[in-house]
């Protein structure tokens, strides 16, 4: 799929999402700028603000305070990878050094705040108490799937169940909660709007399920980050569960042992035991259900170029490299 041209119904708005974007990133502390600059300037996928923009013009929205959360949404998205690069003492992503690798875990970590802060100042602008409500309850619920998530590190007898609730919270809430904004604003029915959450938690939900079997698959030039880091860091994920549940005792041995240890050295033993247990496989066609569920969930919305690139974002969101 050709992921530049995914956006070309929405491109004046993502363009105007980017002026946005820098003009609300200006501070008067230079240490700030710079590390917000950085880590924004790295790009990526913009996949949540794009779900803001495409989710309100889906639903009829014809203004222009869906540039202004879509950029919430980045910022409330960008300060979550500030935090987590500190907390997994990460060195790669996107390709290029961390920003706490660049400039500490002490800058890392304040600029993160305040991009919190800058992002509910901007939500205040909207002057929608139901907005606030939605970004809000996102924002907690998503420090709540890091603290599970970090809980979870190490424990080979994570169930599948508790994998998923610490996708949901982590990763699919604020997808969940970026659709959501445009039915919001498109000032939609009940039960539309609950339809495009619920295409933004599957597609979220989809979205992170790759990234888990990329970590055992993906070539780092693609992904930006390096093989086996979910290893590294102790990280539980489904190919891994999945490869202890239904290889032979050896491998689920060796699996366990790799997580406890949470043992880079063994990721080629593990990479190889994830394979021949068919995990991989399993996991993106859990992955490629989620994005089927995201796309019946968009029956309830009405045909236009706007409902086909959500569609589109689906199928993209499952048969990635990247």
């Amino acid at each position: 799929m050709d992921f530049p041209n995914l956006y070309t119904s929405i491109d004046d708005d993502m363009q105007a999402v980017d002026a946005v974007i820098r003009a609300r990133l200006h501070s008067e502390v230079v240490l700030v700028r710079q590390v917000a600059e950085y880590i924004i300037s790295a790009g990526g996928k913009r996949m949540r603000p794009a779900l803001t923009l495409l989710s309100a013009r889906a639903c009829g929205y014809s203004g222009t305070h869906h540039q202004e959360l879509a950029a919430v949404v980045e910022f409330i998205h960008t300060a979550t990878l500030l935090h987590d690069d500190v907390v997994d003492e990460s060195a790669l992503r996107r390709g290029r050094d961390t920003a706490n690798a660049m400039f500490g875990n002490a800058a890392s970590v304040l600029v993160g705040d305040f991009l919190y802060s800058r992002a509910f100042q901007m939500m205040v602008g909207v002057g929608s108490m139901r907005v606030m409500q939605v970004l809000a309850d996102a924002t907690n619920i998503i420090a709540e799937g890091e603290v599970l998530q970090l809980m979870n590190c190490r424990n080979a007898d994570i169930t599948v169940d508790a994998y998923l609730q610490v996708i949901h919270y982590k990763t699919a809430k604020l997808f969940e909660a970026a659709a959501r904004l445009g039915a919001i604003l498109g000032n939609v029915s009940a039960e539309s709007e609950e339809a495009m959450a619920a295409y933004g938690m599957h597609i979220g939900t989809a979205f992170q399920l790759i990234d888990d079997v990329l970590d055992y698959s993906g070539d780092a030039t693609e992904t930006g980050k390096n093989l086996g880091d979910d290893l590294a860091e102790g990280k539980t994920t489904l190919p891994l569960i999945h490869a202890m549940q239904n290889g032979t005792a050896e491998q689920a041995v060796l699996v366990r042992h790799a997580i406890e240890a949470a043992d880079r050295e063994s990721f080629t033993a593990v990479l190889a035991a994830v394979r021949a247990s068919g995990a991989l496989d399993a996991a993106r066609q859990q992955g490629i259900a989620e994005a089927e569920a995201a796309k019946r969930a968009l029956m309830y919305v009405p045909d236009s170029k706007f409902r086909g690139t959500l569609l589109q974002l689906a199928d993209f969101a499952v048969q990635r490299s990247f």
